[in-house]
């Protein structure tokens, strides 16, 4: 029986997207786990192999790595560490999908060794794209490999795409929640705390997601994500903010129709979707009642106070390696906001000087994309002792 199931390999396992797509493997079937990778959480990881059994698993951590292994020594799981074993599980000869849910661009190199070995992909890793999209997406083309948005919003437009001439989409509209901080100026945005930045009103995420949502960073790689995966221009992509988060996202048509996709907060919907795509399997969550929610609204964001969406846009403009040093220079912010070591208003003020200082690579390679992140990460060592 399992060998007529299909092969899965979760990068990222023990993570917010991890972990939810194993809830649904428990809850539907379908698929065998080939393998799991993830950092260094190893008391998590030795419960999803001892319940999964995984042909093998990655500790991208050493240390973890060899700590899982004398956890497990009394199963027939191996298990491999740092690039290399990320690698080798994206490209595992059993596995047919690959969901992508490595923070960072930690991802970007088992992607492609996936598309290069003829694996469905399930992107959940937006640096992938935001920074090797013009890598990533014409390889997957010329490999006939799909890939499935696991991103609520990207579903949302994929699904609105479906049945449709695409040629025909003349707008993207993109939904954000606004977080926790919608509707501050500047002034209160000095003042929030950590506490409060991670407390978001309508999705459970991991930490750095749940930051990025509060600044509209994570709204912004979400606008460079879509121009590479459904090809728009940055200009027919329209962020709406929408508190209600029932609109996942919306396609405007060049007739002025408009399909949408709706449904509760649940990352759970677009995971399963892309895992069973293009079937839809029965799911017992909560349903959406339009008599209790009686109203959806929708507004302007504002980009002057929350400038992780404008930032965004101008490293579109700028091109090449720009978006790298956008994504780069948030990381090391957030990384610093979550230790409590600068304010919230600081991630704008590092990615603002790492966008103005560091020089822009035109259609940069793999290489040239890990070494811009490399400096980015060491210009804001250096500039912010």
């Amino acid at each position: 029986m399992e060998s007529s199931l299909k092969g899965l390999t979760i990068l990222g396992s023990t993570g917010s997207i991890g972990t939810q797509t194993l809830e649904i493997i428990r809850m539907q079937g379908g698929y065998k786990i080939r393998a799991l990778a993830a950092d260094k959480n190893v008391t998590l990881m030795e419960k999803q192999v001892r319940e999964f059994l995984p042909d093998l698993v990655v500790m991208y951590d050493e240390k973890a790595a060899v700590d899982l292994k004398a956890r497990i020594s009394d199963l027939p799981v191996k298990v491999l560490t740092g690039m290399e074993g990320l690698i080798e599980a994206s490209a595992y000869e059993k596995t047919d999908v690959v969901v992508t849910a490595l923070v960072g661009m930690i991802g970007i190199r088992p992607t492609v060794a996936a598309i290069n070995a003829g694996k469905t992909i399930a992107l959940a890793n937006k640096e992938t794209l935001v920074t090797a999209g013009h890598i990533i997406m014409p390889l997957a083309k010329e490999k006939n490999v799909p890939i499935l948005p696991v991103d609520s919003e990207h579903s949302a437009i994929f699904q609105s795409l479906n049945g449709e001439n695409r040629t025909e989409a003349s707008k993207i509209l993109l939904t954000a929640s606004g977080g926790p901080f919608r509707g501050m100026s500047a002034e209160e945005l000095k003042l929030v705390t950590l506490e409060k930045a991670l407390k978001h009103p309508n999705w459970s995420m991991g930490k750095k997601v749940t930051i990025d949502s509060a600044t509209l960073v994570n709204k912004g790689l979400e606008v460079i994500e879509a121009k590479w995966l459904f090809n728009m221009d940055a200009k027919d992509i329209q962020v709406l903010i929408h508190p209600e988060s029932i609109v996942h996202s919306m396609v405007e048509y060049r007739d002025g129709a408009i399909i949408a996709e709706l449904g509760v907060p649940d990352m759970k919907l677009p995971i399963q979707y892309a895992l069973f795509y293009p079937e839809r399997k029965p799911m017992f969550n909560n349903r959406v009642d339009f008599f209790k929610l009686r109203a959806l609204t929708f507004y302007e964001p504002d980009i002057n106070v929350f400038k992780g969406l404008k930032f965004a846009y101008e490293a579109i403009a700028k091109g090449g390696s720009a978006p790298t040093v956008f994504n780069a220079a948030n990381e090391v912010a957030v990384a610093k906001f979550l230790e409590e070591k600068i304010p919230f208003m600081g991630i704008y003020e590092y990615i603002q000087a790492a966008m103005s200082e560091i020089k822009t690579i035109d259609n940069p390679g793999i290489d040239e994309i890990l070494e811009t992140e490399r400096v980015t990460r060491e210009f804001l060592a250096a500039r912010y002792k």
